[in-house]
């Protein structure tokens, strides 16, 4: 009896928590599809403001798209060696640059893009590009990736399994590629899930970063709901969350753990 009472409270308080949670993002996709939010969903529903989301912020969501996708190759670039290094060579130095790695994300992003417009504001044809904006996203998504591939690394026994591939001939490329990168697969795809998804809804820094021919989808956003009706923001919402939830479910998708396949040897040999 106790237990059904404890299971009936923590069922409560999760369901309160997923209420409290996801009432405002229906609400709030709702008055983007009525007619007229302040009299409700009596108004009727209409695509409309939709289709006014579409016609003036498209490149909004193409550039989104397109920062996010570039800012995860550049982390993969980058940051799948770096963590490689730090677990390899574990000392004081290595500990303080996992540290500096981090500061992006402890500094205000505003303070970050200042120091960005400070020092490369003065390149014209940089300054008014995405890739300006591509900087500042990297730098901020970059220690996700690093300590997402860094706690996998850290939890293996690198050591044994590249001096084990090492003694069977294979060298520096081989074990990185067979050895490190099939054993880190789901600090890659957990780093990769969050920079995609923090790229693509980053505000403060691109609010200072971005120009008027460069607006990302969160910066079109505010504009939509300090500017416009009310309905246009929120199905500018919609549209934001019809881009988000697939790329979300796609990369949890490849995250789950592949299934190996043993055939016996019996029947490998029949």
């Amino acid at each position: 009896m106790k237990n059904k009472w404890l299971f009936t409270l923590q069922l409560g308080f999760t369901l309160l928590v997923c209420a409290f949670l996801i009432v405002p993002v229906i609400l709030s996709i709702l008055a983007g599809l009525t007619v007229n939010y302040l009299v409700g969903i009596e108004s009727g529903l209409t695509l409309r403001w939709v289709y006014a989301v579409w016609d003036g912020y498209r490149d909004t969501i193409f550039l989104s798209i397109g920062l996010s996708l570039a800012c995860l190759v550049v982390t993969l670039i980058i940051g799948i060696p770096t963590a490689y290094v730090l677990a390899k060579r574990q000392s004081g130095l290595t500990r303080a640059i996992e540290e500096l790695l981090v500061m992006p994300v402890a500094v205000p992003g505003l303070a970050t893009a200042l120091a960005l417009i400070v020092t490369y504001g003065s390149l014209s044809g940089f300054r008014t590009s995405w890739a300006f904006i591509l900087v500042g996203h990297v730098l901020f998504t970059l220690p996700f990736m690093v300590r997402s591939v860094l706690a996998v690394l850290m939890a293996i026994d690198l050591k044994t399994l590249e001096e084990g591939a090492a003694s069977l001939g294979a060298g520096f490329i081989d074990r990185f590629r067979d050895i490190v990168l099939p054993n880190c697969r789901t600090g890659i795809l957990a780093g990769s899930l969050m920079v995609v998804t923090l790229s693509m809804g980053e505000f403060n820094m691109t609010w200072l970063l971005h120009t008027p021919f460069n607006k990302t989808l969160p910066v079109g956003l505010a504009d939509a709901y300090a500017s416009l009706r009310l309905e246009i923001g929120s199905a500018y919402t919609l549209v934001f969350f019809l881009m988000i939830v697939p790329l979300l479910l796609a990369l949890q998708a490849f995250a789950q753990p592949r299934q190996t396949k043993f055939v016996a040897e019996d029947d490998h040999h029949d």
